[in-house]
């Protein structure tokens, strides 16, 4: 199988594996904290040629469980205002706090809910307002506030 079937095969497990491909959950980290894939990798506990590998879909999955907890908790704290708005010093603390946790990983412990909180925030923008609405309203906020413009875009386009 040549590279290209090799990566369009991984980047569609991810999908179903993770819901979308790990590159674009990656990116959003990325640009929603203001750092480096590299140090993002760190704050994860994978190097980095591993992330890059996965993002770019040459590897398929995150092999170890509390990398993908530390990246839920991530993803997790870009709800926080704070965070949200892009202040410095929440945006160091949320990454400092994961960089620092040891996340167990069980069938009781793993943090699975983290995805129908998501779709629950989602469905309540779109409750509570028009798909284009909440498009254009990402669109104005992208650039200073980026996390909560992309979950604003994202509520925008899954109605």
């Amino acid at each position: 199988m040549d590279d290209h079937k090799i990566v369009q095969r991984n980047i569609a497990l991810q999908r179903e594996w993770y819901g979308e491909p790990l590159g674009d959950r990656v990116r959003r980290l990325v640009v929603a904290f203001n750092v480096s894939q590299a140090y993002l990798a760190e704050v994860l506990g994978i190097s980095a040629p591993m992330l890059s590998q996965v993002m770019s879909g040459r590897r398929a999955k995150i092999g170890n469980p509390v990398v993908l907890a530390r990246m839920i908790m991530l993803e997790r704290k870009c709800l926080i205002p704070e965070v949200a708005a892009g202040h410095p010093e929440a945006l160091m603390a949320a990454l400092e706090d994961v960089r620092d946790a040891r996340p167990t990983v069980g069938r009781d412990t793993f943090p699975v809910h983290a995805l129908s909180e998501e779709r629950a925030a989602l469905s309540a923008l779109r409750d509570i307002a028009e798909d284009e609405d909440l498009v254009e309203a990402a669109k104005r906020l992208d650039e200073e506030f980026p996390a909560l413009a992309d979950l604003l875009r994202r509520a925008g386009q899954q109605a």
